[in-house]
């Protein structure tokens, strides 16, 4: 199982039941297809650096999980049928990255709980 890292754009005109909505349905595909969730982070709204559908702002979202290679494909295929995705992209983490992203969930999570 390889580690990899997705961040997603939602559409700024969501309410912040739509946006969790939509990020548990992308959490659902990926359980439903064997992966292991090991992080979450909803950003909030960010402004982008160019305009994207006429939009300026985005909902951004992080999710960190392990998986076999060919469930990174379902999950695309679900941002592309989904209207409220602005933007995607998922990357496989090497051992590198993987361990800077374990540092950084460390790091804030620690942060949280003080």
């Amino acid at each position: 199982m390889n580690q990899y890292e997705t961040v997603f754009i939602l559409t700024p005109v969501l309410s912040d039941e739509q946006m969790k909505e939509a990020v548990a349905k992308f959490k659902k595909v990926l359980t439903d297809n064997g992966a292991e969730i090991l992080n979450e982070e909803a950003w909030g709204l960010k402004k982008m650096a160019y305009a994207i559908q006429k939009k300026s702002t985005g909902f951004y979202c992080l999710l960190e999980f392990k998986a076999e290679p060919s469930i990174v494909n379902k999950l695309e295929v679900a941002y592309r049928r989904d209207e409220k995705v602005i933007r995607y992209i998922t990357v496989k983490l090497d051992k590198y990255a993987a361990e800077y992203a374990e540092k950084r969930r460390n790091k804030y999570g620690k942060k949280e709980e003080a």
